[in-house]
């Protein structure tokens, strides 16, 4: 069974998966930020592949992104990053990136090394749901791997029973129609987008991402969903404790715990 539903079964609520930048800050530390999150309790993990256009991304994901692909970074160079990395991590670990490096790599090659190296799924913001069914699900499926869709405030439910009918994994609720980047508090429209998609009775489990930085942001995401996403605040404090991943997992832990 693909661990990100392993994940769903065991643990229903409070779901907590941390994004990073491979490669930022430091080219070398992916597998030691995987390990840190993983022994400070983090339940998935979502690594970026750096591009040098992340239109969905704010200011500090695309300075991680810059940063990372300076210090050489590439597809290549991650997957070998990645290779042992099942020999000491279980838990679900998840390739984020845009479309354009993926098929310069090959869509096929880059599924196949996926799975060697146990990667469970696969976030492309920029892949349409129609394009994804006709040219890649086929692929995807027959390497294990699940291919998670965003959906935002603008969604219709239409499109959004659509992705929950043909997408694996989960659903990631995109908090507002914005660039990533934190915020302080979720407003009532926010709240009502996400009694709106809790109201359409989807089979997949949801967690929000974009903007979760904080106990207020955090809490509500859990309220709506079975977790939440966390990326440029991370982000932000990996970069200050120096790459230090355990360092930064404990004074984010504390920040979402903190009134």
């Amino acid at each position: 069974m693909n661990r990100i539903d392993q994940l769903f079964q065991t643990k229903s609520s409070r779901i907590l998966s941390i994004y990073f930048c491979a490669g930022c800050p430091t080219p070398d530390g992916t597998a030691a930020t995987i390990q840190a999150l993983q022994d400070a309790g983090v339940d998935m993990i979502e690594i970026g592949i750096p591009f040098s256009d992340p239109l969905a991304d704010g200011p500090v994901i695309q300075q991680a992104a810059t940063t990372a692909l300076r210090g050489g970074m590439s597809l290549r160079r991650l997957f070998d990053q990645l290779a042992d990395i099942r020999r000491t991590v279980h838990i679900p670990l998840l390739l984020m990136g845009y479309l354009n490096p993926i098929l310069q790599f090959g869509f096929e090659a880059f599924c196949q090394r996926c799975r060697a190296c146990g990667i469970d799924g696969l976030i492309i913001p920029d892949l349409p749901l129609r394009e994804y069914r006709e040219h890649y699900q086929a692929t995807a499926e027959r390497y294990g791997l699940h291919v998670v869709m965003l959906v935002t405030p603008e969604t219709s439910d239409e499109r959004v029973r659509e992705i929950d009918r043909h997408t694996g994994g989960f659903i990631y609720m995109v908090s507002s129609a914005a660039v990533t980047g934190a915020q302080r508090s979720f407003d009532e429209q926010k709240q009502a987008y996400f009694r709106r998609i809790d109201s359409l009775g989807l089979k997949h489990p949801r967690l929000v991402g974009f903007g979760i930085s904080n106990k207020a942001t955090f809490e509500a995401a859990c309220k709506a969903s079975s977790g939440a996403i966390i990326g440029s605040r991370f982000v932000t404090l990996l970069s200050e404790a120096g790459g230090d991943a355990a360092l930064a997992i404990a004074r984010l832990k504390e920040a979402l715990t903190k009134d």
